[in-house]
C-alpha cells in the first residue's frame, strides 16, 4: 500500500473512531437514564433522610439533574468539545483527574497481564503442536478449554482464597498496603499488590492465544516443505526455529492486540474483586451510583483503548498479508 493508501486508511479509521465515540456516548447516556439508581441519593449517601425537598432541589440544580436528558447530553457534549469531561459526583473531582490518576494503575496491570498471557499462551500452543496427539497436547487443550469457559471473577476469587487467605503469601486486595502514607509506598509494594490481579488476567487470556498458535503451527507442520525439511534431518527445536516460528508469531501477536476488549472487560471484574484502584473499579462505582459524567468519561477512554488495539491488529494484518496490501478504502 502506497502513502496515499495509508493516508486514506488512517483517515477512515479516525472517522470510525469519532463515530464510535459519539455512538457509545449517546447509548451509555440513554442507558443511564433508564437506570433505577437515584443519583441524588447516591450522592448524599446515608444522610438522605435528613435532606429536605429544598436541599434536594439545590443539589439537582447544582449538578444539572433538573434539566431534560437532551439538555444534559448537549451540555456535556459542548464541554467535551472544549476538553472538559465534567466533574464526578461521587469523587467530587474533575473526571479527567480521576482518569489520569487511575489510568496508569490499569495500564500497568493490563500490560503485565497482556505480556504474560501472550508469552504463556504462545509457549503452550507451540508445545502442544510439536507434541500433537500426545498426553501433554491433550492436557494443554483441556486446560485452555477450561479457562475459556471459566468466568474471570471466579478465577479471581479462587486465587484470592488460595494465595491471599489460605497460604497468606500475597495481599488480598488494594493497590498499596492499607494505612500507609502515599510517600512511603514503594514500587515493590505496588508490584506485590499487582500480582494476583495480573495473574488472574493472564490466566484467562492464555486460552485463545494457545489454541490459535497450536492450530496455526499444526497447519505449518503438515505442509510439504516441512516434510522436505524433516527428510533432511531437521527435528524439534531446530525445525520450529527455522520454519515454524515466523509463520505463527505474527498471527499470535495480532490476535493479542485484538484481545484488548476482552482484556479491559476482564480488568473491570478483576479490579472489583481485588479492590484494585484502576479504571475498572471506577467504572463499576460510576455505574452503581449513577455518576453520569464519570461513566461517560470512562466509556470514552475504554472505547479509545479497545479501538487502538483493533487498529494495531488491522495494521499488522495489512503488513504481513500481501492480499490486503493493495486493498483500498472505499
Amino acid at each position: 500500500m502506497d502513502r496515499m493508501g495509508w493516508a486514506r486508511f488512517v483517515g477512515f479509521k479516525l472517522l470510525r473512531l469519532l463515530s464510535l465515540l459519539a455512538g457509545v456516548s449517546v447509548v451509555s447516556f440513554i442507558l443511564m437514564q433508564f437506570s433505577p439508581v437515584d443519583p441524588v441519593e447516591a450522592y448524599i449517601g446515608g444522610d438522605m433522610i435528613r435532606v429536605s425537598a429544598e436541599q434536594r432541589s439545590l443539589i439537582e440544580e447544582r449538578w444539572g439533574l433538573n434539566d431534560s436528558p437532551v439538555e444534559r447530553l448537549f451540555t456535556w457534549g459542548q464541554a467535551l468539545v472544549k476538553g472538559d469531561l465534567g466533574t464526578s459526583m461521587i469523587y467530587r473531582q474533575p473526571v479527567a483527574d480521576i482518569i489520569q490518576e487511575r489510568f496508569m494503575n490499569s495500564v500497568a496491570l493490563m500490560a503485565v497481564a497482556w505480556v504474560l498471557s501472550g508469552l504463556i499462551g504462545f509457549g503452550l500452543g507451540v508445545v502442544a503442536a510439536m507434541r500433537r496427539d500426545s498426553r501433554l497436547d491433550r492436557l494443554i487443550c483441556w486446560y485452555c478449554y477450561t479457562l475459556a469457559s471459566t468466568p474471570v471473577f471466579w478465577i479471581a476469587l479462587l486465587l484470592l482464597m488460595v494465595f491471599g487467605v489460605w497460604l497468606g503469601w500475597l495481599p488480598i486486595g488494594l493497590g498499596v498496603p492499607a494505612g500507609m502514607a502515599a510517600d512511603q509506598v514503594t514500587w515493590g509494594d505496588r508490584a506485590i499488590h499487582m500480582i494476583l490481579p495480573a495473574l488472574t488476567l493472564s490466566l484467562t487470556g492464555v486460552a485463545a492465544i494457545a489454541l490459535h498458535t497450536r492450530q496455526k503451527l499444526v497447519d505449518v507442520l503438515d505442509s510439504d516443505y516441512i516434510l522436505f525439511a524433516r527428510a533432511r534431518g531437521e527435528r524439534g527445536v531446530q525445525l520450529f526455529r527455522r520454519h515454524g516460528f515466523r509463520h505463527v508469531v505474527l498471527p499470535a501477536l495480532t490476535l493479542q492486540f485484538v484481545s484488548f476488549s476482552e482484556l479491559f472487560g476482564g480488568a473491570v471484574l478483576a479490579e472489583q474483586v481485588f479492590s484494585y484502584p484502576g479504571l475498572g473499579q471506577a467504572t463499576v462505582q460510576a455505574g452503581l451510583r449513577g455518576d453520569v459524567p464519570l461513566l461517560l468519561g470512562l466509556v470514552l477512554c475504554s472505547a479509545i483503548f479497545v479501538f487502538t488495539g483493533n487498529m494495531i491488529a488491522d495494521i499488522l494484518y495489512r503488513i504481513i498479508d500481501p492480499r490486503m496490501k493493495e486493498e483500498t478504502i472505499g
